[in-house]
């Protein structure tokens, strides 16, 4: 039992040290400080933190118990940190993890961690680069028959969503659907992207031992897949991604020791892929969905392009990604989505390696950064319109702006309340900052933008996307943000099969 004469003591060293560290910053140009210590309990905390932008510009600090974090809010700001300045900035807050070493999403940066990703983004982008796209594609194909066989009853389509993007993991990292390891995998990435958040680091919390039992079955499952990989593989061929970095680590251990990987870190490298490559594209998917049966005229321009590019003869129409440019709209619409409705809409916390600066602000070394996707996704200066759905339309008319709190839950049919090009100009960049950017940008980025294309164009090909008998139309207002996710409330949707020219009767233009 602590001495109530040491824990007095202790206490003055802290106050003592946290008073020092005060002292020292006392010649910098710091960002301002937002007042207040409660700023985390928001129940939109994006937007909450993007409207402090109006007081304090897009550069900040707020406070966590003792600790100041700055959060960046606008475009420039977020591209000046961590793409001009990425090395300043591609550190992680230490926090209390048991594999944090391992880990690609959370782990700090270093030697070992670079060599880590390059491992790993080896193995998406070459160890299974030619068969990805076939695969994608059958299981969208398998995905349409499946909604056929419910053709006019209502769906809960995200589910269906998240099945789908699973099985594409598995295949990818497995090299087979593994339908026994499928349901104990399915309910784990939402889990674990809300353990990565802020409050379940940092606060105790009441699902951390349900979180426990997820990770030690997820665990056994990856450990269980990599034994039957290390018995079967051949030297020199892969039939998946587990295949491919085994042997990537086994051909590293003939080099030098500098960012020595091991057999974790492939194990690693998994979870993180079911994490940030299954509930997060299923959740766009959905967001999709959802904003088209709002605008049902943008769902039957994409259905025309879609019916005039690839030709009326459904599912054996010739669909190739690199060809994604001859499809504007469905490109501009995808893009529109994924700026209005990030899935992670703060991105996960950096920490500066050094002292830097950002927009003439010191940054002293240590300083936990939070850049603001969603906050630059809505920044004024680079978008017109920001609050609209927009994908690229001359068309439509409506209100004019709204604040950023009423914008989230604006469900009107309006595109935008004057003519606008958002993403079909030529010559347009349709990335925004959905996925990151800089040394810490989604390592999935290339799957994700595949699967929202060739999931989406075969789903609107195949079918007309319609509300419920009863006409309700889902909620274009996210779900209270408490972890990582911008999620969106349960829905359902009818899928009309569409009357298709028989294959024999039509030919691809």
């Amino acid at each position: 039992m602590v001495s109530p004469g040491l824990l007095l003591l202790l206490l003055l060293l802290a106050g003592t040290r946290w008073l020092w560290g005060r002292w020292k910053l006392r010649s910098l140009r710091l960002p301002p400080l937002a007042p207040g210590f409660l700023h985390f309990l928001q129940p939109n905390l994006p937007i909450y933190l993007f409207d402090l932008t109006q007081k304090l510009g897009p550069v900040y600090r707020i406070r966590i118990g003792l600790q100041d974090v700055v959060v960046l809010n606008s475009n420039r700001t977020i591209k000046e940190a961590l793409i001009q300045k990425w090395a300043d900035f591609a550190g992680r807050p230490q926090i209390p993890y048991e594999n944090l070493d391992l880990d690609l999403s959370l782990g700090d940066y270093s030697l070992t961690w670079k060599a880590h990703k390059k491992l790993s983004r080896s193995a998406l982008m070459l160890g299974v680069r030619d068969s990805m796209e076939p695969l994608v594609e059958e299981l969208a194909q398998e995905f349409c028959e499946r909604m056929r066989a419910q053709a006019g009853a209502p769906v809960a389509i995200q589910k269906e969503f998240s099945l789908l993007t699973c099985s594409v993991i598995c295949y990818l990292t497995f090299g087979d659907k593994v339908k026994a390891a499928l349901l104990p995998l399915e309910p784990l990435p939402q889990a674990l992207l809300t353990f990565a958040g802020l409050k379940l680091k940092f606060l105790p919390n009441p699902g951390l031992w349900k979180l426990k039992r997820f990770q030690e079955n997820r665990d056994d499952i990856v450990r269980e897949q990599l034994k039957l990989h290390k018995d079967s593989q051949v030297s020199g061929q892969w039939k998946d991604m587990i295949d491919y970095m085994l042997q990537g680590v086994e051909q590293q251990r003939e080099g030098t020791d500098a960012g020595q990987l091991h057999e974790g870190h492939v194990h690693m490298s998994v979870v993180d892929l079911f994490i940030g490559g299954t509930e997060t594209t299923a959740t766009t998917l959905s967001w999709t969905v959802a904003f088209l049966l709002h605008h049902p005229e943008i769902q039957k321009r994409l259905q025309e392009e879609l019916d005039l590019k690839l030709g009326p003869n459904g599912p054996n129409s010739q669909l190739l990604y690199k060809n994604r440019m001859q499809l504007p709209l469905l490109m501009a619409t995808i893009a529109e989505v994924l700026r209005l409705r990030p899935v992670v809409p703060l991105a996960l916390p950096h920490r500066t390696t050094r002292a830097s600066s950002i927009s003439g602000y010191d940054i002293p070394k240590d300083t936990i950064i939070i850049p603001n996707i969603q906050g630059a996704n809505l920044d004024k200066t680079v978008w017109e319109l920001p609050s609209k759905f927009c994908p690229g339309t001359r068309e439509g008319s409506g209100t004019g702006e709204e604040e950023p709190q009423a914008r989230l839950g604006r469900a009107s049919r309006a595109i935008c309340p004057r003519p606008t090009d958002r993403f079909l100009e030529p010559g347009k960049d349709l990335r925004t900052l959905s996925f990151g950017c800089g040394a810490r940008v989604c390592l999935g980025e290339p799957l994700a933008r595949l699967e929202l294309f060739v999931v989406l164009a075969r789903l609107l090909q195949a079918f007309t996307l319609l509300p419920p008998p009863d006409g309700t139309l889902p909620s274009l207002k996210p779900q209270n943000f408490t972890g990582v996710n911008l999620l969106i409330r349960p829905f359902q949707v009818r899928l009309q099969p569409r009357n298709l020219v028989p294959q024999d009767q039509g030919q691809n233009p």
